[in-house]
């Protein structure tokens, strides 16, 4: 399968395209900086350009199987990077015909929001993370309203450590006391698998240790 990935060279979009590439897949990555993902192999193709310009995206898209967002804005606090660009993303899915996407968001996003603590309801996404949830959330609403074969993946918080306990798919709004962690590459190799299941189709699904 032929993917691009949007925001591959951040933390989760460069452990995603290495599980891709493993998995057989052919993996572009689009960024601003593709020479910064330091990955060589014959599978790796990189795409130069910004999310945020639908004629950049649109040309990128062309001639792949699915898309796989992972877009992040870093330190930034006030960043339209998910929404703006995820939006661009499925303007240019629709207008090439490619079915298939995968987008990163994250727990506590519309329907998950119990799952959360109160340092995250009341201190990060509640204050200090405001602006960015609230883009994850305009992001999470344009898939779900995409018509295309979407399934929107909800991380808890990131380590690069295994976790404690172990991660539990598709988390559901009633449960309560998790650890709000998973690893990178948990979430990495999840991604990965869902280019070739089905499970989750038109379904968001959340994940957490």
């Amino acid at each position: 399968m032929k993917v691009i990935i949007f925001g591959a060279t951040g933390s989760i979009g460069r452990l995603a395209a290495e599980e891709m590439i493993k998995a057989g897949h052919t993996v572009s990555a689009f960024a601003r900086h593709p020479e910064r993902l330091k990955l060589d192999h014959p599978d790796l193709n990189r795409f130069a350009g910004d999310a945020l310009n639908a004629e950049e995206v649109l040309n990128a898209v062309a001639g792949h199987d699915a898309v796989v967002i992972t877009l992040g804005a870093g330190t930034a606090r006030r960043s339209v990077i998910r929404s703006q660009g995820t939006l661009n993303v499925i303007q240019a899915m629709q207008a090439h015909g490619v079915r298939r996407l995968i987008c990163q968001s994250t727990l506590g996003a519309r329907e998950s929001w119990p799952n959360l603590n109160f340092w995250w309801k009341r201190v990060m996404f509640g204050a200090l993370l405001a602006p960015v949830f609230r883009d994850h959330e305009l992001q999470e609403q344009m898939v779900a309203a995409s018509g295309l074969d979407w399934t929107i993946v909800r991380p808890s918080a990131f380590t690069d450590a295994a976790t404690r306990r172990p991660v539990i798919e598709d988390v559901s709004p009633a449960a309560r006391g998790l650890d709000l962690k998973i690893a990178r590459a948990d979430l990495a190799r999840f991604l990965s698998r869902q280019l070739g299941e089905t499970t989750y189709l038109g379904r968001a699904v959340g994940l957490s240790s």
